[in-house]
């Protein structure tokens, strides 16, 4: 029996879900947290949610309708026709792109639309291209779907922003799908309106798929706009898949509600899967979704003041910090410090070579959780979210400073 036969028998996994990377953010949030239950004043700067409730009108949508039997039973597993409708209107409103809601899936949160995206597009050996540095799960949702995640990477030096000539230079007879995520996680950079549309624009004209998610939209600062591709360039219209949800707008990501929109013969076969994988999405958590995007944008407009204030006084005060240089993200709730400085340097005795070296040490040292660059691309950058108090924010970037100070 060969080698490979025998492992296949003796695994108790399958290879496919045994080469999956665990998500490096719910794993640095998730041991900040078994740090703190242990009574260590562990500050974290990994979880990318907003450290603010669910706003009051979502709350009470959603008591109504888990009263309401309607809300006991099985749905369309692509989503309620009324939350659909407004999900259309909503993307009228915010982006200009005009869509029938039947050209709309519900997904349980952001992460099931982009499984079901890649899934529903790739053949096995399908490229696709992934700017970086990019959210973790996409390379991963890739090769779930038998596809090749090809990246390109963008570093500080150009703003975390990819060009058409670095694509061209990646695209191959075998690429099929092109990312697009703008504002970005982790980078917090955004496109222009004209570099939006020139990527837009080249990716037609090379017959690609463009996948863009959209989840901070809402999130932009300092009076840079936000552009969606699929309104920037209308040629992409019928090779363009949207994936957007109410997680980051809304105070939501525990209700799990997200949305792909695209075209039909897409989407059905989207739903197609869907309806074997989970049916619908929770009654009660599209109720308060259709409450969330029918209703007005008066909570992201609060959450964003607060960011605003964070998002200064972290840049602020990394920069301060020998050996770290962190550009001013534009958008989104994320900072992402270029650290390469500070590898191979003596740190309170020992001498990290990589990012993820130095996130342990951070964590282990100075009780601050982040996350490595590897988690996003290369090694050599730090990403951390400033959704979190002001007052531990602070105390945060303290310990950061007076630690990373120590650096010879």
């Amino acid at each position: 029996m060969s080698a490979d036969a025998t492992e296949a028998r003796t695994s108790r996994i399958s290879r496919r879900v045994g080469a999956i990377a665990e998500s490096a953010t719910l794993a640095v949030d998730a041991k900040a947290k078994a740090l703190k239950a242990a009574g260590r004043p562990v500050i974290g700067f990994g979880a990318g949610e907003p450290d603010f409730p669910s706003p009051d009108y979502v709350v009470e949508a959603a008591i109504k309708a888990a009263a309401d039997p309607k809300s006991h039973h099985y749905s369309p597993a692509g989503g309620l026709p009324e939350l659909k409708s407004a999900i259309a209107e909503k993307t009228l409103r915010d982006s200009g792109y005009e869509v029938d809601p039947s050209r709309i899936i519900v997904t349980n949160g952001g992460k099931q639309a982009v499984y079901e995206s890649f899934a529903t597009l790739l053949n096995p050996g399908d490229e696709v291209l992934v700017p970086s540095p990019y959210w973790t799960t996409y390379p991963e949702a890739i090769r779930l779907a038998g596809g090749v995640p090809v990246e390109v990477f963008a570093g500080p030096e150009q703003g975390y922003l990819v060009t058409t000539e670095q694509l061209e230079a990646a695209v191959t007879s075998r690429t099929r799908v092109l990312v697009f995520v703008s504002p970005s996680n982790p980078t917090g950079a955004i496109y222009s309106a004209e570099q939006t549309r020139q990527i837009g624009q080249w990716a037609a004209s090379k017959g690609l798929w463009v996948v863009t998610d959209e989840i901070y939209e809402h999130l932009t600062y300092d009076d840079v706009p936000f552009t969606s591709i699929a309104t920037a360039v209308p040629e992409l219209d019928d090779s363009v898949l949207i994936l957007n949800g109410v997680a980051k707008t809304y105070a939501m990501t525990g209700w799990r509600v997200g949305w792909m929109i695209g075209p039909q013969d897409v989407i059905a076969g989207a739903t197609n899967l869907q309806s074997h994988m989970t049916s619908n999405v929770s009654n009660v958590s599209q109720r308060a979704a259709l409450a969330a995007v029918s209703g007005p944008l008066t909570a992201v407009e609060k959450m964003k003041e607060s960011f605003d204030r964070r998002r200064k006084a972290m840049v602020d005060g990394l920069n301060a910090i020998e050996g770290v240089e962190c550009p001013t993200p534009h958008g989104a709730f994320y900072a992402y410090a270029d650290v390469r400085g500070l590898l191979g340097k003596d740190i309170a005795g020992s001498r990290p070579e990589t990012s993820a070296e130095l996130a342990t040490l951070i964590l282990e040292q100075a009780e601050v959780a982040v996350v490595p660059g590897e988690a996003f691309g290369p090694s050599g950058f730090l990403r951390l979210s400033y959704a979190l108090g002001d007052e531990d924010l602070a105390e945060g970037v303290s310990r950061l400073q007076n630690f990373l100070g120590q650096a010879r």
